[in-house]
């Protein structure tokens, strides 16, 4: 296994401090108080794309029908990983995850526990090979009947436009009628102080994450059928109770492939 580097800060573990998890180390939470304290807000961005994970997943499930997951750039075990949303509420429930970071790949084992009626599985692989993906994918997954494939704050660190299309295209493709894309990233016109914070991130030579406006996180779902309310601000996706909550610099939304 490659070895992991505790020397330098890590944009997962940095995400993962900021959900309250463990698995992070001192040079993290020092990145991670840094940019806190340029942008308090980066917290409640981190745990609403988790929320927002949750709800899409419990649509998917509950009002979908789907009962297969795949789970692209899975990121570290936090709380309400994929697996444990959808199995809440459909034991039977069936994920894969796909990620290529060491550290990520250490803690699998976290991410591979199932219920018995269940599986979860674990592919060492990058979104950067769709068709190796899908073929991994396929020895837990039947990808002749729905799938959702799950992008969270993944496509942000595709520098590159257009293929980070592609790459989407590719996956959808690989699933039949019915399955479901779920998506969110960061994203451009919302939220001024996020966005000078996080093009100051990128300048400090750390692995970018491009925030992107939010008709380009919108096409990313071209050829899909568009769930209510569309691709907004992710509080404001189905959220649960009565208040209404504040827009942040986060958009996504879930797509139904016809």
């Amino acid at each position: 296994m490659t070895e992991i580097d505790t020397s330098v800060p890590h944009s997962a573990r940095i995400w993962n401090y900021w959900l309250g998890g463990k698995d992070n180390y001192p040079v993290d939470e020092a990145a991670g108080d840094a940019y806190t304290a340029v942008f308090p807000g980066i917290v409640t961005i981190a745990r609403s794309s988790r929320a927002f994970l949750g709800r899409s997943i419990r649509y998917l499930v509950e009002e979908a029908g789907i009962r297969q997951f795949l789970d692209v750039g899975t990121g570290l075990p936090t709380v309400d990983n994929t697996h444990e949303v959808a199995q809440r509420f459909a034991p039977e429930s069936k994920i894969v995850y796909v990620d290529n970071d060491p550290l990520v790949l250490a803690h699998a084992r976290a991410l591979l526990t199932s219920t018995p009626e269940g599986a979860t599985a674990y592919e060492d692989l990058t979104l950067y090979e769709p068709e190796k993906v899908l073929q991994a994918a396929s020895r837990t997954l039947d990808l002749s009947r729905p799938t959702a494939l799950i992008l969270s704050g993944i496509l942000g660190h595709v520098t590159d436009y257009d293929l980070a299309r592609d790459l989407v295209r590719r996956l959808v493709a690989g699933l039949p009628s019915g399955s479901h894309l779920c998506v969110n990233d960061g994203s451009r016109g919302t939220d001024p102080d996020y966005e000078q914070a996080q093009d100051a991130y990128n300048e400090t030579g750390a692995v970018p994450y491009l925030l992107r406006p939010v008709d380009r996180i919108e096409a990313f779902f071209e050829g899909l059928e568009l769930v209510d309310p569309g691709v907004v601000s992710v509080p404001l996706w189905r959220p649960d109770g009565d208040a209404a909550p504040a827009p942040i610099g986060q958009h996504g939304g879930v797509g139904r492939k016809a």
